[in-house]
This record gives C-alpha cells, structure tokens and sequence, in this order.
C-alpha cells in the first residue's frame, strides 16, 4: 500500500506543476482524485512513479479528461493508468456500470445473461476477460466467443441466445494503440435511449469494481465458450440473405489484420463462391496492422488497396473486398472495365450503399415481393442518391437518422423487420436481414461478390454500372472532410467551430448561396437571409446542415463521436439529363466538390 507521506509528497507535486503549466488544472484535479479515493489504490504507485520520473505530458494526457462512455460505450488510446485512457479501470467501470443497471432495469438478480466477443487488437482479450468476471459476479451467465470474431457476429450472438446485453471489445479502424467497448443491449443493438444515458450515468458514478476470477468462472459453467455453435447459427442465418445467381467471379479479400476471415470467406464460400482468395500480407491477426498504410486498418482509406490492386491486375483477380478490423464494414475496389489488368479504382461509402441498395431491390422487385410498406433505412448524412433508388421501386426510405448504425437498426423495430429491405450508412456499413441489429461486412461482402458475378455475365462493369445509376437518378459526389483536433484545446475548437456553424454560417460556398441553416440540436431551420427560425422536424443531436441555394447541394458539419475529430460532409447533385456525358458530369461535380472543400476548410480555419 502507498505510504501517506507519498501520496502528500504527489499532490504537492501536482499541485506545483499546475502553477508552473506543466499539466492543466483538470488533470490536476482528476489526478488528486486517483491519489485520494481508495477505489484506485491500486493505481496510486505507478502515479507516483510518473510523478518521481517527470512525466507530466504523459500525466497531463492521461488526466486532463474523464473519457467518455458515449452511447455505444468507451473508445479511446491504452495506458495503464488515467481517467482519459483505455485501461482496467475504465474498462472494469464499463462492464460495472452496464451490468448494474441492467439488473436495476430488469429487477432480476438471476437469470441473466450477456455475450461477450472480442477482435484482434492489444490486450482485447484481456479487457474480454475482465469484463467476463466482472458480469459473472453481478450474476449474469456469459456467452463467450472464444477467439477472434466480427462486431455482427456478437449482434447475432445477444439476439441468437436471448440475452439481456451485450459486450464487443474492439475500437474498429482505430490506430493501434486504441481500444474500446461496445455495448448491445438484448435486441442486438448497440443501447439506445433511454438505455443509454441511465448506462452512462452508472458507469460515470461507479465506485466498486466486483470481479469473478475468469478461470473460476468458466470451470464452474458461468462462462460458456458458444464459439463453434453461433457460428454454425450465423452462417446459416447470414447465408439466407443470398440470392441466386451467377459465381463466376474472381475475389481477393483482405481482412486487414482483422477478424474477417473467420465471417467473410466462410460465408462466400457457403454460397457458392470458390475462389476467393486472401491477400496474404493482411491475413496475420495483429493489433499492430503491420501492413497496413499508416497502420490504420481502415476500408475508406484509399491507399489500403494500392498493392492489392496491383496482385489483382497481374492474377486476373475480378473484385477486391476489405473488412475493417472488427469486421462491421467494407471497401471494395474494381477495374474500370472487364480488363482486370487495367486500371482500378475505390469506391466511397455512398457509392457502395447505392449499388448495393439498387442491387437488392432490383433482385426483391424481379421475385414480386415489394410493397410500399417495405423500406430502406440511411442516415442524414449518407447519399439521396439511395433515397431516390429505394422510390423508384415504390417503397419508403426512412432517411431522417442520425449518425450510427443503431439508428437504423431502431428503425427496424419501429417499423417491423419484415419489411425492412436494407440499411445503408456513408461510413462504409451495410445490412440486410433480420438476423442481427448492426451493419455487416460479411453479408456485404457477398451481396457486392453476387453484384459483380452477374455483371460478369452481362459484360459490364461495377463501375459502369454505377453510371447507369447516376444516367438515371442524377449525378452525385460527396466527399467527407475530417479535421482532427486532439486534446482539450482541440475540443475547445470543435465546439468554436460548431457554434460558428450554427450562428454566423459563410453567406456561400463554391459560389452558391447558403439558403437555410438546419440545426439538429436546437431543432430549428433557419433562413440564411435572416429570417426568423422555423421548427425543425427529425432527430436531435450536434448535426449543423448548411443547405444551399442549388437542390441537392449541402455540407453538413458535426464533431465525431468516437475520435477527436470534427466531420464535415460535402454533398453535390446535378439533375439527370439524356444529353449529359458521364465525364463531365463527374468532372463538374468533381470541381464543385473541390471548390466546397477548399471554402469549408477555410471557414473551419478562421472559426476554429
């Protein structure tokens, strides 16, 4: 145990690098908190140590902030100390705090139960373990996924067992040096209000940690390993969402050091897909992302498929596919024609979710089983471009969501998952089915396999076929804009700039007028000629849309919930025209799309 005298000596030491500007007064504050409460007693030595070795930006870094658990849960880097950092302590508060609000919720002390999965990052089967024990001693039965498994798998693990909640340790695309969980509640969803503000609120107020020794747990049969049985169940379930068709096609998919492997190849396979085939550099398992791009195993980052594409061309490969590290979204590369060995290109999330939202209407629509009671589901933030698909095939798109594929899958139980038909977000997340409640690589991965086998037999190409698209419901481009802005000074910018969104907006961008100001947090629609605000119907979060005086023209602008970013998204639209040519038309939008960023990011710079 640490001394008094020790502890005393610290909070000195603390409190003259305050004076002196070596960490700020909230990590001061945070730290004393650490040194004091006996609920982190355990940590108080190696505070002292960093103390003892000057280490105040490490200090100051770690404690200048109470890491949030936001809706889905807790994300951020590991240190194994700190009130800003992925470590034990906030891990352990995570898993406290659901399961005793949970058991509050529930009003059952027996009976309940929560599956548990993890993927392939630092110490995620560590945090897997901790968060095992510590639902074991609040009285739950844990369904564990004994090895490396993607974020839908344990969607469909909740719903598949009947349990009351759910934990995915993962941080997604996050560097390597981060880590987090996710927390589902028994619909297989990631929590939704008000489930989540009344987790958060335990979580932020956690005192006692109470754990279970893992080993203990699963020789007495409080934790069952389910590994081998849901995935029997998932790939049953995620195969029915297949259509019939061709499967001549050739398929290089990279995991990117991630999880996919064990969902994305099975699944193809199962189907009919038999040469698909692993891009060896990414099959290793690894936190580290080793050779990845700037070790950020992300599919929306371009450069994640540069050496693929060039296997693909020399191998006669017809579709690249990548899963980002917990397997939840996909990229996807293809050749510009049906010359494999010619030049490829990437597609954006937008671009993926239209083709794939005209790709399974079109098949539901041949079968004669659409209704206009059936729906497709986006957020406020990806492509009209699918709101128009889904009403040229006489059925609902349910368009005003905020950011988050929890969002969507609320909507399917609002709405009846009988009739939901797919759910599209601009960050790269897709689902079909009823199997599960969270956005799907795997299923995505062959729906796209399927899209392109059947273009095969027709002689066109992915990338022609989005020009169809486009030739038919207009031209569109979007483009995301991310401005990272670290630590406290960084958050402070953040909400300078969303204010400046809010209430003094530029009069234009690329040389069109801003028409109307729609502020998703004050609920009001705005005139940008200053005229008095209107309410404003929707959802309400920190969402700013700038529309502008073009139709299908607007930026909308909100800080990241999960990264110390601000997110800025850029949308343009040209009307279809039977006259129009495909290149330039993409090269109008292409040089509007510029024009927006360059405005947009010289705003963000003056206002931030």
């Amino acid at each position: 145990m640490t001394s008094i005298d020790a502890i005393q000596n610290a909070l000195s030491a603390i409190d003259q690098a305050t004076c002196d500007s070596l960490i700020s007064e909230t990590a001061q504050e945070n730290l004393r908190v650490w040194l004091t409460e006996q609920r982190y007693s355990q940590y108080q030595q190696e505070i002292i140590d960093h103390i003892d070795a000057g280490k105040w930006q490490a200090l100051d870094d770690a404690f200048w902030t109470i890491i949030p658990f936001g809706t889905g849960g807790r994300r951020g880097r590991m240190y194994p100390i700190g009130s800003n950092a992925i470590n034990d302590r906030t891990i352990g508060e995570s898993a406290q705090g659901l399961a005793n609000y949970v058991r509050e919720y529930t009003g059952r002390t027996e009976g309940l139960s929560c599956a548990i999965a993890y993927d392939t990052r630092h110490r995620s089967r560590h945090f897997t373990e901790l968060c095992a024990g510590i639902m074991v001693a609040a009285g739950f039965k844990v369904y564990l996924l004994d090895d490396y498994r993607a974020t839908p798998q344990l969607s469909f693990a909740v719903r598949y067992k009947n349990c009351d909640c759910g934990i995915m340790v993962t941080a997604s695309h996050n560097p390597p040096s981060d880590n987090a969980v996710k927390v589902y509640w028994s619909s297989g969803a990631q929590v939704l209000p008000p489930h989540d503000q009344a987790i958060i609120d335990r979580v932020m107020t956690c005192q006692e940690i109470v754990s279970t020794p893992f080993a203990e747990a699963l020789a007495e049969g409080h934790i069952e390993v389910v590994t081998d049985e849901v995935d029997a169940a998932y790939l049953d379930a995620s195969s029915a969402c297949s259509f019939d068709g061709p499967r001549d096609v050739r398929v290089l998919y990279t995991p990117l050091h991630g999880v996919g492997s064990a969902a994305v190849v099975p699944l193809l396979n199962r189907v009919g897909f038999n040469e698909v085939q692993i891009y060896e550099p990414h099959r290793e398992p690894s936190g580290d992302f080793p050779n990845v791009p700037g070790h950020v195993s992300n599919p929306e980052n371009k450069a994640v498929f540069d050496q693929p594409i060039k296997q693909a061309q020399e191998d006669g490969f017809d579709l690249i596919l990548a899963t980002d590290p917990d397997c939840d979204r996909i990229g996807c590369a293809a050749p510009l024609t049906n010359d494999t060995a010619g030049p490829w290109r990437t597609f954006t999330g937008n671009e993926i979710g239209s083709m794939l939202t005209e790709y399974v209407l079109s098949r539901r629509a041949a079968k004669g089983d659409l209704t206009p009671e059936h729906y497709v589901v986006k957020t406020l933030v990806t492509s009209e471009l699918t709101r128009r698909i889904a009403e040229h095939y006489g059925v609902r798109c349910e368009g005003e969501l905020l950011v988050g594929f929890k969002y969507i899958a609320e909507v399917m139980d609002q709405q009846g998952p009988d009739h939901f038909v797919f759910g599209t977000e601009e960050s790269h997340g897709y689902l079909t089915g009823q199997y599960c409640r969270d956005k799907d690589g795997a299923v995505a991965s062959m729906l796209m396999s399927e899209l392109v086998a059947q273009l095969k037999s027709e002689q066109r190409s992915l990338h022609q076929y989005l020009s169809g698209l486009y030739q038919q419901h207009g031209y569109h481009r979007e483009e995301l804009i991310n401005l990272v802005m670290e630590g406290s000074e960084g958050m402070a910018a953040i909400k300078r700039l969303m204010e400046a969104f809010r209430t003094r907006p530029p009069s234009q961008l690329a040389g069109i007028s801003v028409k109307q100001i729609r502020d998703y947090q004050a609920a009001t629609v705005t005139p940008a000629d200053g005229g008095a605000p209107a309410p404003l119907t929707g959802p309400s979060g920190n969402l700013v849309i700038l529309d502008l005086a073009e139709e299908g023209n607007y930026v909308a602008v909100r800080p990241s919930g999960t990264e110390p970013k601000i997110k800025l998204y850029v949308f343009t639209r040209l009307e279809p025209t039977a006259s129009q040519d495909t290149e330039a038309a993409e090269k109008q939008l292409n040089q509007r799309v510029a024009e927006l960023e360059e405005d947009v990011r010289r705003y963000a710079k003056q206002n931030s």
